[in-house]
């Protein structure tokens, strides 16, 4: 069956959205507008170690999100990443379509369209390419575009980054919690925790306040983290209020997600986001996603409960875990 891509419904200049596309109305933005005067965590990796590791557990446990800063990804490796992102969705769609998914036969690698869908089948306005970059063993660098040439070189220069990073914060994760640093790294995987690289491509839309461009949920990864362009379009869930993300040149966007609340034992919070989208403009964003392998047994840690503070969570492997959601969905 032919799948009606995003972007190709926007360059056909609609005049109004599809039926499919229009949310009910709690969840539309011109009725769930995001409060203002309140700004996200930013927090930088030049402070001294004990400064960033109480920021970061703060920024964890009161939003589930932060923006990272000096990180010491360079700037114009984030340039390219995003630029071999836009050159792929330029390309002609025929191409495109030769590196289609299907999730109904479990192939979910590749372009595609309406990752979800809520009970009332309403689809998100979005078209996006998904593949794993780490480990090697897990990647298949078949469905990676051939066109632009660079494009395998950058992403695996920019998945080793995360990796890094990835390292990182998990360390600063874990010391928040009191753990030894490497404690939550050994919990995902250790050396065969995964990256997978979702691009996300929001054409401009011609009823952006009755549409989204990824309805409000939680990641099932442990860390999300995601570069934007300069569209802005990311709200998070706090207090009962969206809260507008507004991007900084290069930072990092870390979304903590499920698997770290659970071993955390629900100290630090999966965040509740969703994706706006803008009717001029295209907005973007380069999402990783920091996953345990399937087989991963996830339950919250030991050294963290006990008769005051029992276990919230039940244990099981993250395959078990990903067929099921959290319901952090406002009410």
């Amino acid at each position: 069956m032919e799948v009606q891509r995003v972007q190709s419904l926007s360059l056909g200049e609609l005049k109004e959205l599809p039926i499919q596309f229009i949310r009910p109305a709690h969840e539309r933005p011109e009725n769930s507008k995001a409060v203002e005067g309140v700004t996200v965590p930013v927090i930088s990796l030049s402070q001294p170690h004990h400064v960033v590791v109480d920021e970061v557990s703060k920024a964890s446990a009161e939003w589930g999100f932060f923006l990272l800063t000096h990180h010491g990804i360079q700037s114009s490796l984030i340039q390219r990443l995003k630029e071999v992102g836009h050159e792929f969705f330029a390309l002609p769609q025929e191409e495109k379509e030769s590196y289609a998914n299907d999730p109904s036969t479990g192939k979910f690698e590749g372009y595609g369209t309406k990752m979800t869908k809520n009970h009332e089948e309403k689809v998100e306005w979005i078209d996006y390419f998904f593949h794993v970059t780490y480990p090697p063993s897990k990647v298949n660098h078949h469905i990676w575009p051939k066109n632009p040439q660079t494009y395998r070189e950058v992403n695996e220069e920019y998945s080793n980054e995360i990796l890094r990073v990835t390292d990182k914060v998990l360390e600063m994760l874990s010391e928040g919690l009191g753990l030894e640093k490497k404690v939550l790294r050994s919990n995902l995987g250790g050396e065969e925790i995964e990256q997978e690289m979702k691009i996300n491509m929001y054409p401009p839309c011609p009823q952006p306040e009755v549409a989204l461009g990824v309805e409000p949920h939680t990641d099932m990864s442990a860390l999300t983290i995601l570069v934007p362009n300069d569209v802005p379009g990311l709200q998070v869930w706090k207090d009962n209020n969206w809260v507008a993300v507004d991007s900084i040149p290069d930072a990092l966007f870390v979304h903590i997600g499920d698997q770290i609340e659970v071993l955390s034992n629900g100290k630090y919070k999966s965040v509740l986001h969703r994706s706006l989208v803008n009717k001029e403009r295209t907005r973007m964003s380069w999402a990783v996603f920091i996953v345990p392998p399937h087989e991963t047994v996830i339950g919250p840690r030991p050294e963290l409960l006990d008769h005051q503070n029992p276990p919230k969570y039940s244990t099981k492997t993250y395959a078990e875990y990903r067929h099921r959601k959290f319901n952090k969905l406002p009410q």
